[in-house]
């Protein structure tokens, strides 16, 4: 009997060893992977939102809650056309550690904002001056909303449809409405892709950027989308359900798969000011805190904010056109709010009381 609790002494520090000594190299593996992987991203150093010094204001940040502006650039080549437009698509997304959820706060590029250093205009017209695009945009959003952001991922319409084909597709629902002008307009190319029905099924890569991108609808066909929504407020939700979809998508993916998409993606369509350790922390930190659920918001928020036609800065002799005029107090409240107290609860949508400086659910 004594014999067998010596044996047994030597054996398990052994096996211990053992485990400790795979873990090692199986960490050592993922981490010389990783560096791999993130060391092909195109990095726009010079530019960094972390070098960038900000007007004096107060501008609101927390070290356990990182925000990134997500980019999408109107940049395509196709039928001989070849341009880099203003930003379609300008999104904050949230990793919020504090209260371990996940949060997308869209943007609508037509909303008249205070451009830092250059009087009223849109807030996408940040791409059309001299200065860096991602750099004034972060100076006006935060100048406008009183947020402080921590970095930037660029992508072009490229991008989605690579993303997008490298889960295996996503899971849209259309409406007759959307399907029907998909199928009779161009956003799908190439035309073979042109086959979409109403009802819920699976978009390929092309169809899905097809439909983040409609902001019409087909005439005499209703509802438009699922709730409603119209115009720039219609293709942001689209948006925001693409990229929902797509994360729901990838959190299926084996590691290793993850990984090899990742460096395709990242090598050929992404430009940021974020570091390789910055992803990985970040990518880390989603994984640890295991929630699957994207809380989502729009600013300006439905109801604050009113619509105007040829709409001429102060100061100016330019007519804009169809420009949104947005309460920013109420929505830089609203967004402070969402970003920074807003816990999330499963299942609802955030929801902000006016007045109150709080939403319906805050610490």
């Amino acid at each position: 009997m004594k014999k067998t609790k010596k044996k047994n002494r030597r054996i398990f520090p052994k096996i211990l060893f053992g485990l400790a000594l795979c873990a090692s190299v199986f960490a050592g593996f993922w981490i010389a992977r990783t560096q791999i992987v993130f060391s092909s991203v195109n990095q726009n150093k010079d530019n960094a939102f972390k070098e960038v010094k900000l007007p004096d204001g107060n501008y609101k940040s927390d070290n356990n809650i990182v925000n990134i502006l997500i980019i999408g650039n109107d940049y395509r080549k196709e039928s001989g056309y070849s341009a880099a437009g203003l930003p379609d698509v300008m999104m904050i997304a949230t990793l919020d550690k504090k209260h371990k959820n996940l949060k997308l706060t869209s943007l609508l590029r037509d909303q008249i904002v205070e451009v830092s250093g250059h009087g009223q205009n849109r807030l996408n017209s940040c791409f059309g001056y001299e200065e860096d695009g991602p750099t004034l945009l972060y100076k006006t959003i935060a100048q406008n909303y009183n947020i402080k952001l921590d970095g930037y991922v660029e992508v072009g319409f490229d991008a989605v449809k690579a993303i997008v084909n490298a889960v295996g597709g996503v899971e849209i629902e259309l409406t007759e409405s959307e399907a029907a002008y998909l199928n009779a307009t161009n956003y799908i190319r190439p035309a073979k892709y042109r086959t979409v029905k109403a009802g819920k099924h699976t978009l390929n890569g092309a169809q899905a950027l097809g439909y983040s991108r409609i902001r019409k609808c087909a005439k005499g066909i209703t509802p438009v989308t699922p709730n409603g929504k119209m115009d720039d407020y219609g293709r942001t939700w689209r948006q925001r359900n693409v990229i929902n979809a797509i994360f729901n998508k990838a959190k299926g993916t084996s590691l290793p798969k993850l990984m090899d998409m990742a460096q395709t993606i990242l090598s050929k369509y992404v430009t940021t000011d974020l570091s390789s350790q910055d992803i990985v922390g970040y990518m880390k930190d989603v994984v640890m805190m295991g929630t699957m659920e994207i809380y989502q918001l729009q600013i300006p928020m439905d109801g604050y904010f009113t619509t105007q036609e040829n709409y001429v800065a102060p100061g100016t002799s330019s007519n804009l056109g169809s420009v949104i005029l947005p309460d920013i107090a109420t929505n830089s409240d609203a967004l402070n709010d969402f970003i920074f107290k807003y816990q999330g609860k499963s299942g609802e949508e955030y929801s902000y009381r006016s007045g109150t400086g709080s939403s319906t659910n805050t610490p």
